[in-house]
């Protein structure tokens, strides 16, 4: 689907949420936000998927992450369905705000249209979509999930975490990457300036090709 993707500026849109009038690149200020959307309230995996947002709110906190949902349900639909989310997982409330969408121009906007759910009437669902952006205003990551594959949370942490020592470092996190465990040296840093910029020194993985490419080091 064309539309907003990773190195685009959020659109600046002002809607109505669980928290009153909301300006995106004003909620998101000077750090990260996550901006997530979900088909619909009182559905059965979007309440597993709120529920569990709220489990991870303190753990976006400490990393300067603020969380933003939203959908095409009303601002009333929203507090009555946050209800339900609190009762399905005691102790784990609800403190993100949640915006409303009624007339999905939102959602196109910022590319969370799934193409193909519809509602009762045909019209259009947002999908599964999550973009963690930056305290420029831009996506730098995006998740899309269809509406029958609920979102691993972990995994978005693990996302977070990844972005933010890459921006911090200027380096690179290979697969599965966890904090603490080595980070890879982009190709554009020559190993003259590899030895200035990582003191603690890197390892060069002795592969068949010899092109000494895949560098690892240790970053605080």
């Amino acid at each position: 689907m064309p539309g907003l993707t990773i190195g685009d500026t959020v659109p600046n849109l002002e809607l109505d949420s669980t928290h009153g009038k909301i300006r995106i690149h004003d909620f998101v200020g000077d750090g990260y936000a996550i901006v997530f959307s979900h088909p619909g309230d009182f559905t059965p995996v979007c309440t597993t998927e709120l529920a569990a947002m709220a489990g991870y709110a303190k753990e976006f906190e400490k990393r300067g992450v603020k969380l933003l949902g939203i959908s095409c349900d009303d601002v009333q639909s929203h507090k009555d369905w946050i209800k339900d989310i609190e009762a399905y997982k005691p102790g784990n409330r609800v403190t993100y705000p949640i915006m409303a969408d009624p007339n999905r121009e939102a959602i196109k906007q910022l590319n969370m249209v799934d193409p193909d759910e519809k509602d009762s009437n045909g019209g259009q669902l947002p999908s599964r979509a999550l973009h963690i952006v930056g305290p420029d205003k831009k996506v730098k990551l995006s998740f899309l999930y269809p509406a029958c594959a609920g979102r691993n949370m972990e995994e978005v942490v693990r996302a977070v975490d990844a972005l933010q020592t890459a921006a911090k470092h200027t380096v690179a996190t290979p697969a599965n990457w966890k904090p603490g465990e080595c980070v890879v040296i982009p190709p554009g840093v020559s190993d003259e300036e590899a030895k200035e910029k990582f003191p603690q020194g890197f390892e060069t993985a002795d592969l068949p090709s010899h092109k000494g490419y895949l560098r690892f080091t240790k970053v605080g």
